[in-house]
């Protein structure tokens, strides 16, 4: 609820703070004190436009203030929460406070919980807390565009509404789905062409991961065993020249071997040794020669590595990427025209799976339909039979439930609903903005909010003279209902009945007057919270005007045992 208001320098008012309770407060005054201030400051701390011309005169800059009382689970509460906004100051025991401020040279800026907002995010918040309903009020019950929730909440439709946001977001799913399908397939058969040319010449090639590598290292060995033959052919050539090394070392030791035994006997080691020397040398040339016969150049074999090697590598730069990505290139063209022989059974399937989908939501949203249609006819009987003690016995009131065409169906569910009023027997129905006068709209509104009860319903409720051009058991019809609503909710009332303001809880008096100021004589507006003595003297005024007569007195008195 509305704990508290401060209004400083905002036009007749220089610094006032005032404290709310729950049930019914009514706010009482000559015309012109400035109770209207009073609206229009609370507006401004809750998102209404601002105007500069509403600074005190004088003054730099005016502030409103505005203090509530919420609990955790409060939409407000978690609409602060859902934009991050003061989360570190964020507690159920602390209140949130919206504050205003307007320059006098034009601007202002708008805050909750001392934290800066926009002004757009303030009116948001401020259409969570309170719920301003007066004969030029464009939001809350006469915004069309809130009706359907409103109807929603009044027949208690929570679950069919769940049911039907989750069929459209199903449907939703299935046809993006289908749509993204189709756009593949049709993607893909533009190029079915190019997709099945490509495949046939990379089945062609087989490429192989790693082969590239492979090809490469082929390819130099062979380039260099050519240059490598060449050497090693000089080579041989030079240790088989005169008849060889080999040759020679054993024609060297059958001489050696020829000598007395003497001579051998001291030439043994020299033998032995030119024995291992002419055994080694058989052994490289061996070697030599096997080096040679595997170095054996192929110029046919090194013209095949050389044609694959390039063949995969113009492959690459064609399709943009590496040779060793080639095959899994060729998988996925191959998994492409797969995709493109199966694409009109999946297609199909999809399709079909958009209808289940739809018809499943067709049957949801034919369900909601249902139970708005029996909740609107409960309704409109509940708010028809609180206009004839309100002084429009001739109004009707209708819940125009009008079905929309399946493309303009959302996850509210199919319906188009609008709150309408005939004011005369024989009128045509209309919006109630547009039917109904000031303060017939006013009482409409009144019966409607009555008829809602506590459904979808702000913390704090603000009528402003909802009484104006009744008079009587009209009034009393007025203040009764106004009293039963302040059992749900938190309600403030602009009146001048008598039997309105004997229905308060708390009874709150503006009063204007001059007083000297620095600047001469000033006018100033005042609010005081009134006693039961004090009360009874205002109703009286009420009733008696300007002279208040014992008589007065005790008809005030009359009346406030009859509201007890």
């Amino acid at each position: 609820m509305l704990l508290g208001l401060t209004i400083c320098d905002i036009v007749l008012i220089e610094q006032l703070s005032l404290s709310f309770s729950q049930g019914l407060t009514v706010l009482t005054g000559e015309t012109g004190a400035g109770k209207s201030i009073l609206l229009d400051s609370l507006g401004l701390a809750i998102g209404a436009r601002a105007d500069s011309g509403l600074v005190r005169h004088g003054a730099s800059r005016g502030s409103v203030t505005a203090s509530f009382d919420l609990p955790a689970t409060h939409k407000a509460r978690v609409f602060l929460r859902d934009q991050e906004i003061g989360k570190e100051t964020d507690c159920a025991d602390e209140p949130v406070i919206l504050r205003r401020v307007i320059h006098a040279d034009g601007g202002s800026r708008a805050y909750v919980n001392d934290q800066m907002i926009s002004v757009s995010m303030m009116r948001k918040l401020g259409d969570l807390l309170v719920e301003v309903h007066g004969q030029h009020d464009d939001r809350g019950l006469l915004d069309v565009s809130g009706h359907r929730a409103l109807l929603d909440a009044y027949g208690g439709h929570e679950d069919l509404r769940e049911a039907v946001a989750s069929a459209y977001d199903a449907m939703k799913a299935a046809k993006t789905s289908l749509h993204q399908a189709e756009e593949a397939l049709a993607q893909a058969q533009a190029g079915e062409d190019y997709l099945r040319h490509a495949l046939e010449e990379l089945d062609k090639l087989a490429p192989e991961v790693g082969e590239e590598a492979d090809l490469a290292e082929r390819r130099a060995l062979m380039m260099q065993g050519e240059r490598l033959a060449g050497t090693l052919g000089d080579i041989q050539t030079e240790l088989e020249a005169d008849t060889g090394v080999e040759a020679q070392l054993r024609g060297v030791l059958r001489r050696l071997e020829r000598l007395e035994p003497e001579a051998q006997s001291l030439l043994q080691p020299v033998i032995s040794a030119l024995d291992r020397a002419a055994i080694e040398a058989a052994d490289g040339m061996m070697a030599l020669s096997a080096v040679q016969s595997e170095l054996d150049f192929d110029p046919d074999q090194a013209e095949q590595v050389e044609e694959r090697l390039f063949a995969l590598r113009a492959a690459g730069r064609k399709y943009k990427c590496a040779p060793d990505d080639l095959p899994a290139l060729r998988m996925k063209f191959a998994q492409d025209v797969a995709s493109l022989d199966h694409s009109s059974e999946g297609i199909g399937e999809k399709r079909a799976a958009l209808e289940r989908a739809r018809t499943i939501l067709a049957e949801k949203i034919a369900d909601l339909h249902k139970a708005r249609k029996d909740a609107a006819q409960k309704l409109d009987a509940a708010v028809n039979s609180e206009l004839p003690p309100l002084k429009l016995e001739k109004a009707r009131f209708r819940t125009r439930l009008e079905p929309l065409a399946q493309e303009h169906w959302t996850r509210d569910g199919g319906d188009h609903v609008a709150f309408e009023i005939s004011t005369n027997p024989g009128a045509p129905f209309g919006g109630l903005i547009k039917v109904a006068s000031g303060g017939e709209l006013a009482r409409v509104i009144l019966a409607l909010k009555v008829s809602l009860a506590s459904r979808n319903s702000a913390a704090t409720l603000v009528f402003d003279e909802v009484d104006r051009g009744i008079g009587g058991a009209t009034a009393d019809a007025v203040g009764e209902r106004l009293a039963r609503l302040a059992q749900q909710a938190q309600v403030l009332v602009v009146t001048h009945s008598p039997q309105v303001a004997a229905r308060g809880d708390c009874h709150l008096q503006i009063s204007k007057a001059d007083r000297d100021d620095v600047q001469g004589l000033v006018t100033r507006t005042d609010v005081a919270r009134l006693d039961q003595e004090a009360r009874q003297e205002e109703i009286a005024r009420m009733l008696s005007g300007a002279e208040i007569t014992d008589a007065a007195r005790a008809a005030a008195s009359s009346l406030m045992k009859q509201s007890a």
